[in-house]
């Protein structure tokens, strides 16, 4: 058997400890691959450019993160496969040798893993684009395509990552002794100890940064958002590496529950393995929050703009024209000519510009001025019956532009105005954005608006109301197109015309974009989260099965052992997660404030989720390793 063949065959011998490391390989190769196949697609870099360029930077973030991740988790296995090196020294393998063998092991799982991750992305590509299609909403359909250029680019990628990943492990095994070596894990460890002051600190640290990010005034949010993060991570390693050694011997001391039935073993046991894998808990916390708070962003900043596009805008389409359009008789003709196969209303305003207060002083200012009775029919077409308004002559009621992403501003109620030599007091304020000119009207009594004949220009404005205004896609793209507004956002010279459908369908294609980089970035952090915390139970397991197969000798009954076990488990598993969630809350909750919009649901749907695949992946892990515990008792 030549020197190859035994490293071929000691991987395959010790499968159960790869396992995790291979397949948590392979999705981050299968991933990667999926973007490549999605970026160097023909199609998709014709409809939308600047998806292709972020799935190239997702990619990018990818890479990073998968060197990160591969190192940190080769470096768990060299560590609990000690023993079995020391053996191999003892029989007389040399140092060279054995750092070649580590070398050729993981450069095979890495081939092995980038090729199965290339070969299942080939295999399901096209549902894949066809998902694709879904998620980004598009109109032209992707097709399959021999994806050569993501073969090699992902091939030769994964081969230099697995490749200097291999260079970097092996330096992990100089320097120690043969008796290290044979010990391995069963070396005796020290009992775990706290710092008091390092304890408090992280609580402190916490604590601090939880206030400052929900009490910040909106304008500071984002520049405290880089302290805020550093003290957030300094704060959660101190909780994991001292506070929860604290906490744990501090319930070991009240003699009432350590004395209690199986929690002397539970506690004991416990404080060990979160010593242990405090780093290991602090970096699942960390990337899981990183999920969290990507993922919830995203979902949460789509959900508000489609959200505040719909509320606000109650018509399917808008048409405003300026003073001086010739051609506002033959656009809406056409328009109403388009929905005649559709159930409309059509409701319009004449918008005057006068010059309010001393036309010399300094006061002066230039005021749209709207006639009640065509601002009623327009907010009665529009179902907006609570926004109608009733005014004497010498009555006004101020209609300003809101845009739901910036505070109210702060405006007098009651003030008085100048309108053509009338004195008009100001009723009221309302928010309004009918007429989708972002501007502040008043709105007048019919008499005093019919008798201002001094103003400077007009602009009328065209509401058509559809209830099933998504149906209208198609309409809104024709109109557009034939308004020659198709690449303007709208708008012209002297008029300007808005689908809600068209918009609401582009924007969805758009934003949808970064969601599908955004999930599949969120997912890659989740699974490696997962798949890390899986690495660090399966490489202590050999040593789980001795210790409570002693202690089983003791008395332990079968229930109680998988009560300890099971408990030991979810804390393990959970206190991580719960961390992030606890971190990912309070940054949603600051972007929240920062955009002044309710993502209570999507933050709770986005936690919820993970939380939910957190649960079934434990309910999962525990079984298989309860099963093998038992096994060897």
């Amino acid at each position: 058997m030549t020197f190859r063949q035994f490293a071929f065959n000691n991987v395959f011998r010790n499968k159960r400890i790869y396992a995790a490391y291979f397949l948590s390989s392979l999705f981050a190769v299968l991933v990667f691959f999926v973007y490549a196949i999605f970026s160097f697609h023909p199609e998709l870099t014709k409809v939308n450019t600047s998806v292709a360029i972020g799935l190239h930077f997702a990619e990018g973030i990818i890479y990073v993160f998968s060197f990160i991740f591969v190192l940190i988790s080769m470096s768990a296995f060299l560590h609990s496969r000690k023993k079995e090196f020391g053996l191999m020294v003892m029989l007389g393998m040399t140092n060279n040798q054995l750092r070649r063998m580590v070398f050729l092991e993981n450069v095979i799982i890495g081939f092995f893993a980038t090729i199965s991750g290339m070969g299942i992305g080939l295999v399901f590509a096209k549902l894949i684009l066809m998902a694709a299609e879904r998620i980004l909403k598009l109109d032209h359909t992707l097709p399959f395509y021999f994806p050569w250029q993501a073969l090699l680019l992902t091939f030769s990628a994964f081969l230099m990552l697995f490749v200097i990943i291999s260079f970097f492990t092996v330096t992990i095994l100089k320097g120690n002794k043969l008796i290290d070596l044979i010990k391995g894990s069963s070396a005796p460890k020290k009992e775990p100890r706290e710092s008091i002051t390092l304890s408090f600190l992280a609580v402190f640290l916490l604590v601090i940064a939880y206030v400052v990010a929900l009490s910040l005034p909106d304008k500071f949010i984002v520049k405290a958002m880089i302290p805020v993060t550093i003290v957030v991570i300094i704060g959660t390693y101190f909780l994991f590496t001292q506070f929860s050694v604290f906490t744990i011997n501090r319930m070991k001391k009240r003699k009432n529950l350590f004395w209690k039935k199986t929690n002397l073993l539970l506690l004991s046991d416990l404080a060990y393995r979160m010593k242990d894998n405090a780093r290991a808990f602090f970096f699942v916390s960390i990337v899981s929050t990183v999920a969290f708070s990507a993922i919830g962003s995203l979902v949460g900043f789509r959900y508000m703009l489609t959200t505040s596009l719909t509320e606000d805008r109650p018509f399917a389409f808008e048409y405003v024209s300026d003073q001086g359009n010739q051609q506002e008789k033959q656009h809406i003709q056409l328009i109403e000519k388009e929905l005649d196969s559709t159930k409309y209303e059509k409701a319009s305003i004449t918008i005057k510009h006068v010059t309010m207060g001393n036309p010399d002083g300094e006061n002066s200012v230039k005021r749209g001025i709207v006639s009640q009775s065509e601002y009623n029919r327009l907010v009665k077409v529009a179902r907006q019956l609570d926004k109608q308004v009733s005014l004497k002559r010498n009555e006004a009621m101020m209609l300003y532009f809101h845009n739901p992403l910036m505070e109210i501003p702060d405006m007098q109620k009651n003030e008085s105005h100048q309108i053509a030599g009338h004195t008009v007091q100001q009723i009221g304020i309302q928010p309004m954005n009918l007429t989708r000119t972002s501007e502040d009207y008043l709105i007048v009594n019919d008499e005093l608006y019919n008798e201002i004949k001094d103003f400077s220009s007009t602009r009328s404005y065209y509401g058509f109301y559809v209830k099933d205004w998504k149906s209208t896609v198609g309409i809104g793209k024709t109109l557009s197109k034939a308004l020659g507004l198709e690449n303007t956002g709208g708008y012209d010279d002297h008029f300007s015309f808005f689908s809600l459908a068209y918009d609401w369908d582009s924007f969805n294609q758009a934003s949808g974009g970064t969601l599908f980089v955004g999930l599949f970035i969120g997912a890659v952090f989740f699974v490696a989260s997962g798949s890390f915390l899986y690495f660090r139970l399966y490489a202590d397991l050999e040593d789980e099965k001795r210790k409570f197969s002693a202690i089983n000798k003791l008395g332990l009954t079968s229930k109680e052992l998988s009560k300890i076990l099971t408990i030991q488990l979810a804390l393990l598993f959970f206190v991580p997660i719960a961390v992030a969630i606890i971190h990912g809350a309070v940054a949603l909750t600051a972007l929240q404030h920062m955009f002044h919009f309710n993502l209570f649901k999507t933050t709770a749907l986005v936690l919820g989720s993970f939380t939910a695949i957190q649960i079934v992946y434990f309910l999962f892990i525990r079984f298989n390793y309860i099963r093998k515990i038992k096994g060897s008792t």
